[in-house]
């Protein structure tokens, strides 16, 4: 990304609040950019933190770009050498298919590329069968799998995003759901490759990566494109900015890739990646009731965030006023928050170091 010029305030302010289990990341309003899409989001993959955004929170169909949850919980149960069998159901799938033929024995990791590549109805019911036993279980796998991520305005009923009622997503869930799944190696493997031959795996077939965006974006590696009638055209895209991975989303968008790369342009031209601390960086102190040692907070990662141009940004460390020892080494207590002109745009915990308690002392009191 471009070096440019920007006021960066960085102040520590010490508060005492009641302390919060929840992280959350709230979007924050930019100007001067008009995306011709319904829903539309710009999100940075390791912050959460949202660059842009369009009617994010709103509730529509996603067609294949459900594929993405499919995979997430693929990877996460599934083992990618085990072989399925293309039921009947499968093979007479409509819509997009890789063109499995009933019978067929897959491996998982070649339906991964069926799935993605090709967007493979075929893949996504064979997938489903073969890691839930029926399509219906696996379902329920996407379903509490969303939950677990965050992602709880979103709802599934089929593997691979053929039009239901009851089947829907928003445009910022689905960036979460792209950034859990590309913490994962296998999956930025498979979204970010182009081709794919037979040989290279021993799969049953070549595969050409349909997905447009990789040939027309600068350090474009992923993700997935999807279409139906009632969802209109769709693409979740992730690109390497400067070594971080920002994710673009649109939604019921018919110029999706001219759409998402006047989000790509928009983004480099008005945000840098600033660090704000470093893993380690000692971010309190103070001395606690019934501890031996000072209570000290430290940085539990580095901080790397997309800082707007020309916009001010704080940084708030708070403690909660009712902390007593013992404390374990690494035990998460108070938060570190950035704000963007008095909104917050980021939260996370920090690590204590071990604070050993007083023993009591009994007292004896008379008349």
């Amino acid at each position: 990304m471009k070096t440019c010029k920007y006021k960066f305030i960085l102040s520590i302010i010490l508060s005492i609040i009641i302390f919060s289990n929840q992280i959350a990341v709230k979007a924050v309003s930019v100007g001067k950019l008009n995306v011709d899409a319904r829903c539309a989001i710009a999100m940075d993959s390791d912050t959460k933190a949202v660059l842009y955004e369009k009617n994010a929170n709103s509730i529509v169909p996603m067609a294949s770009t459900t594929k993405i949850m499919t995979a997430l919980v693929a990877i996460k149960y599934g083992n990618l050498d085990r072989k399925f069998t293309v039921s009947k159901r499968a093979a007479a799938i409509r819509g997009s298919v890789v063109g499995y033929k009933l019978g067929e024995e897959i491996t998982l990791k070649e339906l991964l590329y069926g799935l993605m590549f090709r967007s493979g109805n075929d893949a996504a019911i064979t997938i489903a069968e073969g890691i839930g036993g029926n399509v219906d279980n696996f379902i329920k796998l996407m379903n509490e799998y969303a939950c677990e991520i965050g992602a709880v305005n979103s709802h599934f009923e089929t593997p691979h995003g053929l039009d239901r009622e009851f089947h829907y997503c928003t445009a910022y869930d689905l960036a979460l759901i792209t950034a859990k799944a590309k913490e994962n190696k296998i999956f930025n493997d498979i979204v970010s490759t182009k081709d794919i031959a037979a040989s290279q795996y021993g799969f049953t077939r070549g595969y050409h990566n349909i997905n447009k965006i990789l040939y027309q974006i600068p350090g474009a590696n992923g993700v997935k494109t999807g279409y139906t009638g009632k969802a209109g055209k769709c693409l979740v895209t992730s690109v390497d900015i400067g070594g971080h991975d920002v994710i673009f989303v649109v939604l019921n968008c018919t110029p999706r890739w001219k759409e998402t790369k006047k989000m790509y342009d928009y983004i480099i031209k008005n945000y840098s990646y600033k660090k704000i601390v470093s893993k380690g960086d000692k971010l309190y102190e103070k001395k606690i009731s019934n501890g031996k040692d000072m209570l000290k907070l430290y940085a539990p990662h580095d901080i790397i965030f997309p800082c707007k141009n020309n916009e001010n940004y704080k940084v708030k460390i708070k403690v909660s006023n009712d902390i007593n020892a013992p404390i374990k080494k690494d035990d998460k207590i108070g938060k570190i928050e950035i704000f963007e002109n008095d909104v917050k745009v980021y939260v996370d915990y920090l690590l204590s170091n071990e604070v050993k308690g007083n023993k009591a002392t009994k007292k004896f009191f008379s008349n």
